[in-house]
């Protein structure tokens, strides 16, 4: 079949960066991923019983919104964690993964033209969700100088009649770059003076290391023009039970329901029980596989400093993003030639956006033996284009 019988929308996209790598990698017998950001670890066994436990009672949809426990308890986590409350009835939604409520988002809140400013590198999903609305991608670019935080004075430099709303996602994939209080201020205040809004994907909210996080809709006067975006897939070891979840003002969230409803219908029940258990009993493995990453974190970070290839620290998410450009070659040809001479997947920093170039994004969700062996096999890489 033509491919001209495909919309522009879906030719206009490419393929994610991320799942290229991925894909070459599983057919290669002894290849070590530092790719794709999913822990290494399984969901804790109270988590998992959970969700057994939830199949032998029903398979039945729950309602559009989801389990209204889950969203009683996601509203009272939020409350304690950060001070910011929401309606469990009105301003939570559960969602099939971050990834859905993003694009279910994009596709309530966005019309031809609209433009979303965008910090980057950014997850490789972000662009895409936006122009599957037809809206218009606008990056804003960030520098390892800067640490990778955003700053106002670059978002106000974006800003157009056409602009729409400021598109965050800190912690940061790729980077690990943790947002300042001081510099969300900042990006509170461009939404403030230009009346946009704010989608704000924290999902990596809780792994961070020596510095803690600022929820974006917890900043003064925020909330009501913020949609907050969470879940479980990262700090409770959860992807494959796809739970994440929306809050935002009663308007929008219902919405971004009205897409829900018709392309998803309900969060699997199964996941929505696991996602309540690991709100109640959750928070000791959190701990332990933060302190965990963080013992990885410093590991990845001083083997890529002591190969010359420089990294500045991250202080959240669980990726490291090290320079490569010095050697010579693309992010591209980096990682090509690494997957294929040494066996270790990483994946090249310009798939995360064009202020990635001649950066590589490393995942350390994954043993200690592996990334030892992993920076053993970098170095002697590195060693032969020195």
């Amino acid at each position: 079949m033509s491919s001209e019988r495909l919309s522009r929308r879906v030719r206009g996209i490419p393929p994610s960066g991320i799942r290229r790598f991925f894909d070459i990698a599983a057919t290669m017998p002894d290849v070590i991923s530092l790719g794709v950001g999913e822990p290494d670890f399984i969901t804790p066994t109270a988590i998992r019983v959970a969700g057994q436990r939830s199949i032998d009672r029903t398979t039945a949809y729950t309602s559009n919104s989801g389990l209204k426990e889950l969203r009683v308890a996601i509203a009272a986590h939020l409350s304690a964690r950060y001070g910011v409350d929401y309606d469990p009835e009105s301003e939570l939604l559960i969602t099939v993964g971050v990834s859905e409520a993003m694009t279910s988002t994009a596709l309530a809140l966005f019309d031809p033209g609209d433009e979303v400013l965008m910090p980057e590198p950014c997850f490789v999903a972000y662009p895409a969700c936006v122009q599957f609305a037809d809206g218009i991608p606008v990056y804003v670019p960030t520098r390892v100088e800067d640490g990778f935080q955003v700053t106002g004075a670059a978002l106000e430099a974006a800003i157009t009649p056409h602009s729409k709303a400021i598109l965050i996602g800190y912690p940061s994939n790729p980077t690990g770059a943790v947002l300042s209080r001081e510099r969300m201020l900042e990006v509170a205040a461009v939404a403030e003076r230009h009346d946009l809004l704010v989608l704000s994907d924290e999902i990596y909210d809780r792994l961070v290391y020596g510095v803690e996080h600022t929820c974006f809709a917890a900043l003064p006067g925020m909330k009501e023009r913020t949609v907050l975006l969470g879940g479980f897939s990262k700090a409770y070891a959860m992807t494959g039970w796809r739970l994440g979840w929306l809050a935002a003002p009663e308007t929008i969230t219902a919405a971004v329901r009205k897409i829900h409803q018709y392309a998803i219908m309900s969060a699997p029940t199964m996941s929505q029980h696991a996602g309540l258990e690991a709100l109640r009993s959750g928070e000791a493995s959190v701990q332990a596989m933060v302190a965990e990453y963080n013992r990885r974190r410093q590991v990845i970070v001083q083997g890529f400093n002591s190969l010359g290839l420089k990294t500045f620290e991250p202080q959240g998410a669980f990726y490291a993003f090290p320079y490569v450009g010095h050697l010579g070659l693309s992010s591209d040809e980096f990682c090509d030639r690494l997957l294929a001479e040494e066996q270790v997947a990483v994946i090249p920093g310009d798939a995360f956006g064009p202020s990635g170039a001649g950066f590589v994004r490393a995942c350390y969700a994954t043993s200690m033996d592996k990334l030892e062996e992993a920076l053993e096999r970098i170095e002697r890489f590195v060693r032969q284009r020195s």
